[in-house]
């Protein structure tokens, strides 16, 4: 006489097989990494910044760190305008930067409504300068 089927067992048997080809199916996928680096921003001046940039605006600046005004904040000028930015320690390459040497920034334009405008630097790299 033949064994009658536990149809408990058999569903979780199927469960089982789906999992494992789901499983199987995600790692054969290629992984997929996200791309982190600059976004083909075009620099642009100070000046044009502050006339009609816009809030969380990606720019690329080029010019010098003329002072420190904070813990991580300075005033950056490239002979257009001057705008206060926020760089992180973590940020900075390592070979010392100063008031002569020439940088270029990358980050967001944060605008905020009872604030003036400032830009949150991403990325900051010497172009030349002693």
């Amino acid at each position: 006489m033949p064994r009658p089927t536990n149809p408990l067992r058999t569903w979780c048997g199927a469960f089982a097989a789906a999992a494992g080809l789901g499983a199987a199916l995600l790692l054969a996928a290629p992984a997929s990494a996200q791309y982190t680096g600059p976004h083909g921003v075009a620099p642009t001046t100070v000046a044009e910044v502050l006339k009609s940039g816009s809030d969380d605006q990606q720019v690329v600046l080029r010019g010098k760190l003329v002072k420190k005004v904070g813990s991580d904040k300075y005033e950056f000028s490239d002979g257009t305008g001057s705008i206060r930015v926020e760089i992180d320690a973590k940020r900075f390459p390592a070979e010392p930067i100063d008031d002569k040497v020439t940088v270029e920034i990358q980050g967001e334009l944060e605008k905020d409504f009872m604030h003036s405008p400032e830009i949150d630097v991403d990325v900051i790299r010497r172009i030349s300068g002693s």
